[in-house]
């Protein structure tokens, strides 16, 4: 079975810098499923305010099924992420490991 890693990056607005950082400290106590091998936020150097979550799944199964059944508070937490995101800065990213 090939791990899957999948990642978004993006740009959050300044002034909402250390509400994210609240945001998704919580967050990464909070999201946990099967197949979740882990999960990462990182800032990308040189970037202020360009973030990376990295998510790395054991296998193609347990990243289909990730977003099947989250928890309320994880979905409070994502709606407010994507509020402090600036408009089309987002990038997906999913790789297959060979």
């Amino acid at each position: 079975m090939s791990k899957v890693i999948f990642s978004i990056k993006y740009d959050i607005q300044p002034e909402k810098r250390e509400e994210y950082l609240v945001v998704v400290r919580e967050l990464k106590n909070l999201v946990k499923a099967d197949g979740l091998e882990s999960y990462s936020v990182f800032e990308l150097k040189g970037k202020q305010n360009t973030f990376q979550e990295i998510y790395l799944f054991t296998n193609k199964e347990a990243f289909e099924d990730f977003d099947d059944d989250p928890d309320d508070r994880t979905n409070i937490l994502m709606n407010k992420l994507t509020d402090m995101i600036k408009q089309q800065s987002t990038e997906y990213t999913t790789l297959y490991e060979i």
